[in-house]
């Protein structure tokens, strides 16, 4: 045995769970494909939720339909809006594709992550066969009509670009040239670039 005296015990720090106690117990928890199963529980929880005070909700998903995403996401909108209710999101292990939709409903200071959550952003992705068969003039009209399709939905991506960086320390054009390859930002990171406000 040494002689040395035994070194006091390190205290350790609070955790950035003890600044927001509120996160510890959310009130939605939603984990999965991004689908309309995962709306109706949103909607069964949400009707269950506290009616005063703030709302945490929680999310770990892979993707799945981004509109579905912007669905939900505009379900916290109109409720901010209508009741002037603070509303919380807590990304926990892994926030996706959709996922990250559903984040840029959140402004960035209500936006949270679990130490060693990543988000992944990347482009909408389209699979789509098209078959040009009959009168010239009909395929030229589809042509058309998918080729409106993909700057549409280009349109609502870049919304939806613009929304996750709004208030953040990235740039829209970072995005837009990340995206592509698929964008994976761990936690530590998204909080450095000011995409959410704390980790907990």
């Amino acid at each position: 045995m040494s002689d040395q005296p035994a070194a006091p015990p390190l205290e350790s720090e609070p955790g950035a769970i003890n600044r927001y106690p509120l996160l510890a117990n959310p009130h939605i928890k939603l984990a999965g494909p991004v689908d309309h199963a995962m709306y109706a529980s949103f909607g069964d929880q949400l009707a269950n939720a506290p009616r005063e005070g703030a709302i945490v909700v929680a999310i770990s998903t892979l993707g799945g339909d981004p509109e579905v995403a912007r669905l939900m996401g505009d379900e916290v909108r109109l409720l901010r809006e209508a009741e002037g209710r603070e509303i919380l999101f807590l990304g926990k292990v892994a926030v996706y594709s959709a996922g990250a939709t559903f984040m840029s409903a959140f402004p960035v200071d209500k936006r949270f992550l679990t130490r060693g959550t990543r988000l992944m952003l990347h482009e909408r992705i389209m699979n789509k066969t098209v078959e040009v068969s009959g009168p010239l003039k009909t395929c030229v009209a589809v042509l058309k009509a998918t080729l409106h399709e993909i700057e549409h939905s280009i349109r609502i991506e870049e919304e939806g670009f613009r929304k996750i960086v709004e208030g953040s320390r990235v740039e829209f054009d970072e995005l837009v040239r990340r995206a592509p390859e698929n964008w994976y930002i761990e936690a530590e990171e998204a909080k450095e670039k000011g995409l959410v406000l704390d980790v907990v």
